[in-house]
């Protein structure tokens, strides 16, 4: 199965990105782990089932980015970090990803000067020929997901918001872009680069 709707879990969560990619450069055990995490609520949040949903899906979209990017997430300045983070959200998220490469570069192809709702709809229905495994979704569910893309775009700053949808330019830092190549992340540079 390449699409999943694990990306309605959480936006971008900068703050939160740069805790976890903290943890990761620490190496800390599963023990450490928890105990940051669980008992000392690092992420600040009040469920304890928010905290495992979301540090779960952060450490997912991080950890396989490797060191260099969570330094990044970690030290880096707002956009570079935003970037970064963003990054990894593509590579867990072909759902993300293949919005970005498919119908945003043809939106881009064709000079349009924003997104419509609807390219969100037939996109869904583009990745059920590519992915026959694709669960059914609900259109609540299509809608939630289309609500959590929009919102991560608009945070990458390639929607100028979530109501115009209106799309801008983005030119991917150079130092995460030099990372991306030497780890052979093309599909996620090659994503990213959309917008330049």
């Amino acid at each position: 199965m390449i699409y999943t709707a694990t990306i309605t879990s959480a936006s971008l969560r900068l703050r939160e990105s740069r805790i976890v990619a903290g943890l990761l450069i620490d190496g800390v055990d599963a023990d450490a782990w928890k105990e940051a995490v669980l008992e000392e609520n690092v992420l600040q949040m009040r469920s304890v089932e928010s905290i495992k949903r979301i540090s779960r899906l952060l450490r997912a979209r991080l950890e396989p980015m490797g060191q260099g990017l969570w330094e990044i997430v970690r030290d880096g300045g707002r956009e570079q970090a935003t970037q970064a983070a963003f990054a990894a959200a593509v590579k867990n998220s072909r759902l993300l990803g293949d919005f970005m490469d498919i119908t945003m570069r043809e939106q881009k192809a064709l000079f349009a000067k924003n997104l419509e709702y609807r390219m969100w709809t037939d996109y869904i229905e583009g990745c059920r020929g590519r992915d026959p495994d694709m669960p059914h979704w609900s259109d609540a569910t299509v809608a939630r997901l289309r609500s959590a893309v929009f919102s991560m775009l608009a945070e990458a700053g390639y929607l100028k918001d979530t109501r115009s949808l209106l799309l801008q330019n983005v030119f991917v830092d150079a130092q995460l872009a030099a990372y991306l190549r030497d780890q052979g992340e093309t599909y996620v540079l090659r994503c990213l680069e959309v917008a330049e």
